[in-house]
């Protein structure tokens, strides 16, 4: 009799941890299969959590009732919030990870949930029933055991038919040392969805008691440290220091002397890697006029001599990589733990995705991580967690999580990868909101704690907290409307806030006499942020609020996923064909296909209301 469970999740990194923890909570009997327990949430890349529009997410996730940013406070060994120089938009908080920590913590957080069962396994299919539909049942171990469930969240990360490269050597695996995931790649490829290779790479590690430390520039954390979650009072711990390099005129000449040694430029490498990310060998061929380029000495953890080599990821060979570093002043002595290595692996084009995750031609089957053509861990986390709680709609028979672009930016990292597909690994920045200013990182929890407790996953203590806040915030902002400062022309608080050289922390005082209690701890990421923010951009606020009424006024306009497009007359074929290959949920969605135009969008209005 096969074992039976109500959601799989297939992989325990960043996307599985979030996508059974978010089950599990919900009440759920989970099972999470990984090939090796001991690196659940294993940070395979470089030990950080966040950065530009990243923090956003995990900030996002966090509100949600997710973990990521929890855990992130809980392990952080160097927190900054980058942008300050610019607009409260684009904040944006950073952490460097104890890397060991971080996934002893996840871990022990997984396992303290009584509705997670961790396994130990390799899953060599899944189990769909003939159609149509199409149906997942489960999954079938390597070891030929069957386990039956009602969902299954696939999240195999860099695993599918994983192939890594250093230099002229190649060797199949997961991440560096582990084993691939074939069997799965293989059948997967079998079902009819469309596939692409895609490729990401690491940097050497180096022995920190190797490195000159003299030679370079200190980057130390910030004096207050940002927190991620919305939990975390205050972090007080002892913050490392990261260091800044950069490579030499002998640097670029060795990449350039053996560039016909690297994988990438000897056609060795077929997948697309990240734009954003290059290797080395990518920097200094692509910009030939630049004389250096800046990298990071970023530490591994408290307790290891590893450094983690930011801004030097390859593949070139071994010996190479060596005379690379020692190039650097200060690394001429240091020795490599580690090289570096670019590894290629399958991914499913995210076209053939619902907004919910689930796969449109395969029932009960969700995908979130890097197998939908993401890079990054705050990019996998947060589709795992919206996978996992689509799963769980799935089963309750309820309407789906659906975060719009107006939400947050996993709505927008959602809705582009189901729209545009991914031709190369996603990754999220500010630019691509429209409205910026309204997905920022203070009012995350304004935007999306609300669904988080909708769906069953935001706890009590969370919403208590939530509720607090919101009405100390409504209470302050009475009172900066009501009372007049004995300055100048006396004007109200919300008045004299308008001023640029005014700031909120200058009222810190009163306002902890207003609220008779100190309010908050950390004045970037609470309420005191949000309140100077809404009046210092009050009216940029009001006109992108309008705006996001006139996108939202499209997403009311459903349209069936059995709608046929070839059925109207006003569509040129280009536009049937997009539309057909997308199948958008919405009027607005289908607006923002590449080649849809208005004009198109127009003439569909009209057939959808022949269609009521």
């Amino acid at each position: 009799m096969p074992t039976r469970y109500e959601v799989i999740v297939v992989g325990a990194g960043h996307a599985g941890c979030e996508a059974a923890r978010a089950c599990a909570r919900l009440g759920l009997r989970t099972a999470m299969i990984t090939m090796n327990l001991d690196l659940i949430a294993q940070m395979s890349c470089n030990p950080a959590v966040g950065g530009i529009a990243k923090g956003h997410l995990v900030r996002e996730i966090d509100a949600l009732g997710g973990v990521m940013g929890e855990v992130t406070d809980g392990v952080g060994i160097q927190f900054r919030l980058l942008n300050t120089s610019r607009g409260p938009a684009v904040w944006s908080p950073r952490a460097q990870c104890d890397k060991k920590q971080y996934r002893l913590r996840m871990r022990e957080i997984l396992e303290k949930e009584p509705n997670i069962r961790i396994l130990q396994a390799e899953v060599a299919q899944l189990l769909i029933s003939d159609g149509p539909p199409r149906v997942t049942r489960g999954v079938l171990l390597r070891d030929g055991r069957a386990l039956e469930s009602d969902a299954v969240v696939v999240t195999t990360g860099t695993f599918l038919n994983g192939l890594a490269h250093v230099g002229e050597q190649t060797f199949s695996c997961g991440r560096s040392g582990e084993a691939p995931s074939n069997l799965l790649g293989d059948q997967l490829r079998t079902l009819g969805l469309e596939w692409k290779r895609l490729k990401t790479g690491t940097p050497p590690r180096l022995d920190g008691r190797t490195i000159d430390w003299s030679r370079f520039e200190p980057q130390y954390g910030d004096r207050e440290p940002t927190p991620f979650s919305f939990l975390t009072p205050k972090i007080e711990r002892e913050q490392v220091p990261c260091h800044i390099a950069y490579t030499t005129p002998e640097t670029h000449q060795v990449i350039r002397e053996n560039i016909s040694r690297s994988p990438l430029y000897s056609g060795e490498i077929k997948g697309i890697g990240p734009r954003y990310c290059p290797s080395i060998e990518d920097k200094v061929v692509k910009f030939p006029d630049k004389l250096r380029h800046q990298i990071f000495l970023e530490p591994e953890g408290l307790d290891t001599y590893e450094v983690y080599v930011n801004g030097m990821s390859t593949s070139m060979p071994i010996d190479v990589q060596a005379r690379v570093v020692a190039s650097v002043p200060g690394l001429d002595g240091a020795e490599m733990i580690r090289p570096g290595y670019a590894i290629e692996y399958d991914a499913v084009d995210p076209r053939e995705l619902t907004q919910s995750l689930e796969v449109k031609s395969i029932a009960r089957l969700f995908l979130a991580g890097q197998i939908n053509g993401t890079s990054g861990y705050e990019e996998a986390a947060c589709q795992g967690l919206i996978a996992g709680l689509n799963a769980a709609c799935r089963i309750g028979q309820v309407d789906p999580v659906i975060i719009g672009r107006t939400e947050g930016y996993t709505g927008i990292l959602i809705e582009d990868l189901i729209n545009k597909g991914a031709d190369e690994p996603y990754r999220m920045f500010t630019s691509r909101a429209e409205f910026r200013l309204h997905l920022r990182i203070d009012n995350a929890d304004e935007r999306l704690t609300p669904i988080g407790r909708r769906v069953g996953l935001v706890t009590e203590a969370r919403w208590s907290l939530y509720l607090r806040k919101m009405e100390q915030k409504e209470r302050l902002r009475r009172w900066m409307a009501s009372t007049r400062l004995d300055v100048e022309d006396h004007p109200t608080i919300v008045g004299w806030l308008r001023r640029p050289e005014a700031r909120i922390g200058a009222l810190l005082g009163s306002i902890r006499d207003v609220l008779c209690e100190d309010p908050v701890q950390d004045p970037v990421h609470g309420m005191m942020t949000t309140l100077e923010t809404e009046v210092k951009y009050a009216g940029y606020i009001s006109q992108q609020q309008r705006q996001v009424d006139r996108l939202r006024d499209g997403e009311r306009r459903h349209i069936p996923l059995d709608f046929c497009y070839s059925d109207i007359p006003g569509l040129s074929r280009e536009v049937q064909e997009k539309l057909e290959r997308v199948r958008p949920e919405t009027l607005g969605q289908a607006g923002r296909i590449p080649g849809v135009t208005p004009a198109a969008i127009a003439v569909l209005d009209v057939y959808l209301s022949l269609a009521r």
